[in-house]
């Protein structure tokens, strides 16, 4: 009964949080202590970056590569049908669509990097907070000076 209690505050914290009420109005409107709100919403923000890096790490790749299988193939059988026809109307769709699968897997290949980056710094970061070390700090740069005449605006 206590875990239902507990769950069930948990979800309501989080709703609360998402419509913008504070942990103050939170905790007067579930008329629970304020250390019992910041509680949750550590415990809340806890499971949500576990969630995060388990989506990272498993479901981004999965779905990436079954998407890369899938426009492989159909561009292979787009270029078959380019290939097998003598109709000119069909062989011109057909390699506009070659020309999509072909962008498509350029785009996909390309943002892989971007994807690649993130799993590299969700590692990283992890490594840092299991071992408790802190975050090197960056040699800060000279604030950027602005022209008096766009009076700061570009």
């Amino acid at each position: 009964m206590k875990q239902q209690q507990l769950e069930w505050r948990r979800a309501n914290v989080l709703e609360l949080s998402s419509e913008g009420y504070t942990q103050r109005e939170m905790a007067s409107k579930l008329q629970v202590d304020l250390a019992a709100v910041n509680r949750d919403i550590q415990f809340l923000r806890q499971q949500a970056q576990e969630n995060l890096q388990k989506h990272i790490h498993e479901t981004v790749p999965e779905e990436y590569q079954r998407c890369m299988v899938g426009m492989k193939r159909n561009l292979k059988q787009t270029l078959e049908i380019r290939d097998s026809t003598g109709d000119p109307k069909i062989k011109l769709q057909a390699a506009a669509i070659a020309n999509d699968c072909y962008k498509f897997i350029l785009d996909m290949t390309t943002n892989a990097g971007i994807v690649s980056d993130a799993l590299k710094f969700v590692n990283q970061s992890q490594q840092r907070i299991n071992s408790m070390q802190p975050q090197p700090t960056e040699a800060k740069a000279e604030p950027e000076t602005e022209e008096k005449t766009t009076k700061g605006i570009f």
